[in-house]
Parts: structure tokens; sequence; C-alpha cells
């Protein structure tokens, strides 16, 4: 089992949960940081932390196989997160998400698998995985949940093109997404993407 660092309320006091996954070489404690930023304070906060600091190892746009097994076991890591959440009386519109980078990536690979109506998802710099969009990996309705995708132009790990293609996507199984390139922001979350998601997201 991985680790799993939690912060903020605790799940019997919580009215809602947020899962935050980092970026490749990050670590559970660098993203729970950003939570002083992010209006959670009535959330309780959950982040794995991956093995070697990665989720997978190859870039999100290789090839599937090529990131196996881990990409299928960083999968499973959200997916029995939500499962014990749910076995806590969670409802999946009390669970959000935000993910930064390589975690951008996994996050919105995750719901657009399992989409439903969520009570929201933060991709800051990621797109959905694999080197071209197969439509089949992705299941469900999400049902109006929001969606904040913010990325750079141009962004050395994540093309412009792929973000686009993700927000399509996901528009097409009935989230409601918010897409927003900053042109030369660089490989990083700013200031104008926490003020998007406290906005749209978290004071919904």
């Amino acid at each position: 089992m991985r680790e799993i660092i939690k912060a903020g309320k605790s799940l019997d006091q919580a009215e809602k949960v947020l899962i935050m996954i980092h970026g490749r070489g990050g670590t559970a404690q660098d993203i729970l940081s950003m939570a002083e930023y992010l209006e959670v304070s009535k959330f309780a906060l959950i982040a794995p932390q991956a093995e070697n600091n990665t989720w997978y190892p190859q870039s999100f746009l290789a090839p599937r196989a090529a990131n196996e097994p881990s990409l299928s076991n960083a999968l499973k890591t959200i997916n029995d997160i939500i499962t014990d959440l749910e076995k806590e009386g969670f409802t999946k519109e009390q669970i959000y998400f935000l993910g930064f980078s390589q975690g951008a990536c996994l996050t919105l690979d995750f719901v657009a698998s399992n989409a439903a109506r969520y009570g929201g998802v933060v991709a800051f710099t990621g797109g959905l995985i694999g080197e071209q969009v197969d439509h089949r990996n992705y299941h469900g309705d999400f049902d109006g949940t929001p969606v904040f995708i913010g990325s750079s132009d141009p962004d050395m790990h994540v093309p412009v093109s792929r973000v686009k293609e993700s927000t399509v996507l996901l528009e097409g199984m009935g989230a409601e997404v918010t897409e927003i390139i900053y042109q030369n922001m660089g490989h990083t979350i700013s200031h104008s993407e926490i003020e998007q998601v406290n906005k749209l997201i978290f004071n919904s």
C-alpha cells in the first residue's frame, strides 16, 4: 500500500474531500502545501505518495504500455482512495481532485476513465495519457462536473494540442471545462490559476 498523507479536516468532520496528486519528482507534502492558497478550509485533504517520486516512468505521451505496470498501479491507488471514502459515507459529489504536471495527467486520466458527478477537478498543466487519446479508455458521464485545466504555451512537457484534445473529450462526456492557456507561463502553477480554481471549483 502506498503512503497516504492526510491534512486539513478529519474525515469525520469534513464536508468535502480533496485528493491531491503530486508531479514527477515531487512529494505528497509538496502538493499538500498548496492548500494554504486554496479555499479548502472545510475539506479533508488526501495526498498519496508515489514510489521514488514518480507515478510512471516515461512521458505521458508515450504508448500506455511503456508506462505499465506503474500507470495501472497509480490509477488503482486513486480508485482505492475513493472506495475507502465511499465506505466512510462520502458521495462522489463530495470528492474533488487536484493534480500538477504528471499528477494532472494522472488525475485527468482517472476521472475520464471513471466519469461521474464529482465535486470538481483541477489539472494544473496536464492532459490525457497515451501516444494518442484513445476514446475506448474513457467511460461514464460527468453530469456537469466543473473541471479546470490550465497550461502554458509553450510547455516543455505538455503540448497545447493534447490539452485541447483532452478538453474536447471531457466536454463530450458532460464536464463543464474551463481551459486557460497562458502565454509563456512556464512549467509552474500561477497566481491566476489559483484565483480561477478558488472561484470556479472550491467556492461553487
